[in-house]
């Protein structure tokens, strides 16, 4: 019998916990705490407990996370945000959003995550804001940040939010930055019923005017300190990422198994690089990402095969039409130009059953094994 194996199977995670979730979910309805609530309060706890910061401040989605982090650290316009070319779009959007202009330096030729050796030829004098993502679920390298944010008086925001869990040098990460800023959408490690995010900080000052921002500036009911946004948590979203909150260690420890397994059996085969992982027990491998060369070929057999893959990302952000109008040019970043061209993204999911993995597998090193790579 053949086996299909999708890229992602969030309702058999769901499924597995259901009657847990099913009764957070009803007694949040039954209290009706839609909105913040005591819910939200208690995931915001237990998070901020899970990455040993003092505080983790709930908002509705990872954009606003990113967003309230760069407001409450005051960036706006005339600052630059020195970021990478190669994530999702959202951590440009949000140093667009607060009016300062993203500035892009090359990746890791290893790990793609932003290259610190490439930070200080783009610092200038309106630089503000250090702000790497932590990829595919492997930390940034953020002792050589910190330490380049130290030396020109430069704030380190942590886009965390493909890395629940991720340690770097023994810290978890979003407790090293100014603000680390997590998302909860469905498919990441730890995924809500809909669109979540939060902020962690160790600041006081941070965590007070990040809630605040999203609650519509207010200090008390109906007084408005400055500009404020609706960037709230549901209430619903709390009391399922609180339950899911308790399978996350267990459900990271079955993503490390399932890497170590391809990087078992996929290892020294001509043409397919694997991710580098120098202590697979500090990546919580949100992503498992290859390199292979004829991209289109090699997804399109493993999916005559059964096997469902995706590409994160195809192009890098300095080239989408939206960021055109800042002139970056082709071969301006080389090595996550040579990424997107041949990135590919493997099934990865806790629940993916050994079987399906050695289809997974199989199916792979049939593909180097046949001649044509037809």
């Amino acid at each position: 019998m053949k086996i299909d194996v999708p890229f992602l199977d969030i309702r058999k995670q769901n499924s597995a916990i259901w009657a847990d979730l099913k009764d957070s979910f009803e007694a949040a309805i039954s209290g009706a705490h839609f909105i913040l609530g005591p819910n939200v309060q208690l995931f915001e706890e237990n998070f901020a407990k899970f990455c040993g910061v003092k505080h983790c401040v709930g908002v509705n989605n990872g954009t606003s996370a990113l967003h309230m982090s760069l407001l409450a650290l005051n960036i706006g316009p005339g600052d630059e945000v020195i970021t990478t070319p190669h994530s999702w779009i959202s951590t440009s959007w949000a140093i667009s959003y607060v009016g300062a202009t993203p500035v892009y330096a090359d990746i890791d030729d290893r790990s793609f995550n932003l290259d610190p050796s490439r930070i200080e030829a783009a610092i200038t004098s309106r630089t503000r804001a250090i702000l790497p993502v932590h990829l595919y679920g492997a930390a940034a390298d953020l002792t050589a940040f910190r330490d380049i944010c130290h030396r020109h008086n430069l704030v380190l925001i942590e886009d965390a939010a493909q890395a629940h869990g991720a340690q770097h040098a023994g810290r978890t990460v979003g407790s090293i930055g100014d603000a680390g800023c997590f998302s909860f959408y469905p498919g990441k490690n730890l995924g809500a019923f809909g669109e979540a995010g939060a902020v962690t900080t160790n600041s006081d000052r941070i965590a007070e005017r990040i809630r605040r921002l999203r609650d519509h500036a207010q200090s008390g009911r109906h007084h408005h300190e400055e500009i404020g946004f609706n960037t709230r948590m549901e209430g619903l979203q709390g009391a399922v990422l609180n339950e899911k909150l308790k399978h996350l260690p267990e459900w990271t420890m079955q993503r490390r198994q399932h890497a170590a397994a391809y990087l078992r059996h996929l290892q020294n085969i001509p043409g397919l690089a694997l991710p580098f992982a120098p202590d697979p027990n500090e990546h919580v491998w949100h992503l498992f990402v290859v390199l292979v060369e004829d991209r289109e070929n090699f997804r399109a057999y493993l999916a005559r095969n059964g096997v469902s893959t995706s590409v994160h990302y195809p192009t890098p952000i300095p080239f989408q039409p939206a960021y055109r109008h800042l002139g970056y040019q082709r071969g301006q970043f080389p090595v996550a130009e040579g990424v997107m061209e041949k990135c590919v993204s493997l099934p990865m999911f806790p629940e993916m059953t050994e079987e399906q993995r050695t289809v997974v597998i199989d199916a792979v090193r049939r593909y180097y094994e046949k001649d044509d790579k037809a």
